[in-house]
């Protein structure tokens, strides 16, 4: 039986299948589309036993070549460009996608668990897991949303296999380097930092309860855990949360990501003030670009997650960025 990752050789797709070969899984057909061949990296540590175009694999689902022989699919593959504003083509690629794909899982009695996203909540400040609280506020939140919507229909009729989504929030960590402008923000305060001496953030960067900005940053490491512990439990189904469960600054994030740079070189960490002090942080005006499609706040309730039996704690910006720079600084 194989074990299929859809977006494998993206940011979180590649964790997953690392996280499957460190617990001996290594049958894993690999799901992409290498059209940014850069990608091919994060697979080069993982054990696959096949890769597969990710056109050609739902042609040869749909022709019936896999028949019972999958155990679980990870679908981690979308287009999530929160600035892309070709909405037939995140329509076609995020949702119908994905809406064969759940299709065929539940015909074939195969575990589906998923990536959503926290941008299906839009501009609100409440982050449960029910419709009245979402609102996406561009069309990659949509078809995120939209795709939950027929996931909830069919939650309600009772499915003959798992169907797990995760609502991930602000996701960093390893594997990320290919993203561009759309990786996270820890990764770009590094990159800043090496090249400038300095990290650059948006104003309204100190939080949310002075008029700016807070996030739920969430470790790649706790997202990969959270999704094998899923497919321990194919008994468990639903739509959930995936962050850390607490909103942290900009600030917060750039404070561990410099200190980060200076442990590196056997220097002592700085705090906050002591960062603007010396200049080493600089706040610049907010992109027109975002006003208007941009969570301004995030935090994810973890109510569901928690009673679904995941007890282990998420990691901090403090925790999870620390650990994200010693990685960067060994592999980038």
């Amino acid at each position: 039986m194989y074990t299929v990752v859809t977006g494998a050789a993206g940011f979180i797709g590649s964790n997953i299948v690392k996280a499957l070969n460190e617990r001996g899984v290594t049958r894993i057909i690999a799901v992409d589309n290498l059209s940014r061949a850069d990608k091919f990296k994060n697979l080069i540590d993982c054990e696959i036993v096949d890769y597969i175009d990710k056109q050609d694999f739902i042609e040869r689902i749909q022709a019936g070549h896999f028949d019972g022989d999958v155990e679980a699919i990870f679908h981690e593959g979308a287009c999530s460009d929160t600035m892309e504003t070709d909405g037939r083509y995140m329509m076609e690629n995020n949702y119908r996608y994905s809406s064969i794909l759940l299709d065929w899982c539940q015909d074939q009695d195969v575990q589906f668990l998923y990536a959503s996203s926290a941008a299906t909540y839009g501009s609100t400040s409440v982050f449960k897991e029910e419709r009245q609280y979402e609102g996406p506020l561009n069309v990659y939140g949509y078809s995120k949303f939209l795709f939950d919507q027929i996931v909830r229909q069919r939650l309600a009729k009772d499915p003959s296999a798992q169907i797990v989504g995760f609502r991930y929030f602000n996701v960093y960590g390893p594997r990320e380097t290919h993203k561009g402008r759309m990786a996270s923000v820890a990764f770009h305060n590094y990159n800043q930092f090496k090249a400038d001496g300095k990290v650059k953030l948006f104003e309204g960067s100190h939080g949310y309860e002075n008029g700016g900005q807070m996030r739920d940053f969430v470790f790649v490491g706790d997202v990969a855990k959270v999704n094998l512990f899923f497919l321990d439990h194919p008994e468990k189904s639903g739509i959930f949360n995936l962050g850390s469960g607490r909103a942290q600054s900009f600030n917060d994030v750039a404070v561990a990501a410099v200190n980060g740079c200076r442990k590196a070189k056997d220097q002592m960490p700085l705090s906050l003030d002591d960062l603007r002090a010396h200049e080493l942080l600089e706040y610049i005006a907010f992109p027109e670009a975002l006003k208007g499609k941009y969570q301004a706040f995030t935090q994810a309730d973890l109510t569901r997650l928690r009673e679904a039996g995941y007890e282990a704690p998420m990691a901090t910006v403090e925790e999870g960025v620390s650990q994200y720079i010693e990685w960067l600084h060994k592999h980038v």
